[in-house]
């Protein structure tokens, strides 16, 4: 691994998971502060599995404004920490999660007979829906704000209609559509590769998808079959047999902000523009930040080093969000 190369280093956290305590190590060493634990949530989904969740409270203040983070796929909600302990010095009430399947919400034997096996449609249907409800209800004045990175800005549009209504901005980071079709040669033949073969052949082979392939955390195998469904279709999740979810996207009034990165190899510019598209309703402030401005990739934007784009993150939502809310 190149430890001169960020990128580098932030992917050996991703995907090697006995580098991260030293990568964590050497990010400390170059100015981040201690990461303080939060507080650990429990919160309930409709069908009866249990989330696991931190919120991040501000120190010492009342709180201004509630975010709830939804993860990128293979991504735990503790990779967020950083930025959600920078954000409530900030005023925010902010919330990570787990969903179903993944760290600490993985389903027991009792859940998983009652809610039947983790799917990706069910990660946003549910349990964004029930982590939205949560925050608005327990921690704000019934809405919050939503950060999603990558597939975290996806699933907005598979939210039922009165959990969307909960949003009252949303900030996306790398999120995009998955049809491969919209990758640049010869990556998009990798990816063919990836949906046609790779994914569901290993899955069905070890009955999940392994995280050491390049994906983060383990995924359940119903999460990882779907996700190769979506990509290898046209149109990705409101390509064929999918389109009446095209009506979700398009009721999303809650201003956006968008970043893609010119570096992302998992989220090229077209695939940004293409899932944007679709949330016709909404007013869209996009950025796309070119390999000049610095290093990111799929995952840096949520490393210290980046701490500018955090301040526009926070001053949109704090220009976007009603503040004044109870502590």
């Amino acid at each position: 691994m190149d430890e001169t190369n960020p990128n580098a280093s932030l992917d050996g956290y991703m995907y090697d998971r006995h580098a991260r305590p030293r990568l964590e190590r050497q990010d400390e060493s170059r100015g981040s502060s201690h990461v303080p634990d939060g507080t650990l949530r429990r919160i309930e989904t409709p069908d009866g599995v249990t989330l696991g969740a931190t919120v991040w409270d501000p120190p010492g203040r009342a709180r201004d404004h509630v975010l709830v983070i939804a993860s990128a796929t293979g991504v735990l909600r503790g990779y967020y920490a950083s930025f959600a302990e920078w954000l409530a010095s900030r005023g925010f009430a902010v919330v990570t999660f787990d969903y179903r399947g993944m760290g600490d919400s993985r389903v027991g034997a009792v859940e998983l007979a009652r809610a039947g096996a983790p799917s990706m449609h069910a990660w946003g249907e549910r349990d964004l829906a029930s982590v939205l409800a949560w925050a608005g209800t327990t921690l704000g004045n019934g809405r919050a704000a939503l950060l999603g990175h990558s597939v975290g800005g996806q699933l907005v549009g598979l939210l039922p209609e009165h959990a969307q209504s909960r949003i009252s901005a949303l900030v996306t980071i790398g999120s995009q559509s998955g049809d491969f079709r919209l990758w640049p040669l010869p990556a998009r033949l990798a990816m063919a590769v990836l949906w046609y073969g790779v994914v569901p052949g290993v899955t069905h082979a070890v009955g999940y998808l392994p995280g050491a392939l390049g994906i983060g955390e383990d995924l359940p195998a119903g999460v990882a079959l779907e996700w190769a469904e979506w990509c290898r279709t046209p149109g990705y999740l409101v390509g064929e047999g999918f389109a009446s979810r095209r009506e979700g996207f398009a009721r999303l009034e809650a201003p956006v902000l968008a970043y893609g990165f010119d570096d992302d190899a998992y989220a090229p510019r077209a695939a940004v523009d293409a899932l944007h598209a679709l949330y016709v309703g909404a007013r869209i402030e996009r950025r796309q930040l070119g390999r000049d401005d610095g290093r990111f990739g799929h995952f840096g934007f949520f490393r210290a080093r980046h701490r500018s784009l955090w301040d526009d993150v926070a001053t949109f939502l704090e220009a976007e969000v009603p503040s004044g809310l109870t502590p």
